[in-house]
């Protein structure tokens, strides 16, 4: 249900969600879905001669449960702006937890922090950020 966009604040923790765990069938699913059938995310056995102990969950898809964080939180039509930066490989079988903080917010827009972590290992995994326009203040 979206919350309400009068009440962002800075410092306020304003979205968050665990997603998972990730697993292997869900990543055939998000493969078939985007065209990314990057063996890395499909076969194990390509992804442990690639040095990981078994396939790794897409970067996209991460973002994704970032972007479906936001537009659960807030209507979608106030999200102007959404980008992120992956700085670590999510293992198959991971929970993602995913967050929003306001950083600031002024009469007519909100700039969210957002990220994924790893529950079990509490590793960021995807930095980013987020703009929101508000309602008029009446």
């Amino acid at each position: 249900m979206p919350r309400s966009l009068e009440k962002l604040k800075p410092g306020a923790l304003v979205a968050e969600r665990v997603f998972g765990p990730i697993t292997h069938d869900m990543l055939l699913a998000y493969a078939e879905a985007s065209g990314d059938s990057n063996p890395l995310h499909l076969d194990s056995e390509v992804a442990r001669k690639s040095g990981f102990d078994d396939v790794i969950i897409h970067g996209m898809l991460g973002m994704a449960l970032l972007g479906n964080l936001l537009t659960d939180a807030f209507p979608a039509e106030n999200l102007k702006r959404f980008n992120s930066r992956f700085v670590a490989i999510m293992p198959v079988g991971s929970r993602i937890l995913c967050r929003a903080q306001c950083v600031e917010s002024d009469d007519t827009s909100a700039e969210l922090k957002v990220e994924a972590r790893l529950v079990d290992t509490d590793v960021t995994v995807i930095t980013g950020s987020a703009n929101l326009t508000l309602p008029p203040v009446s």
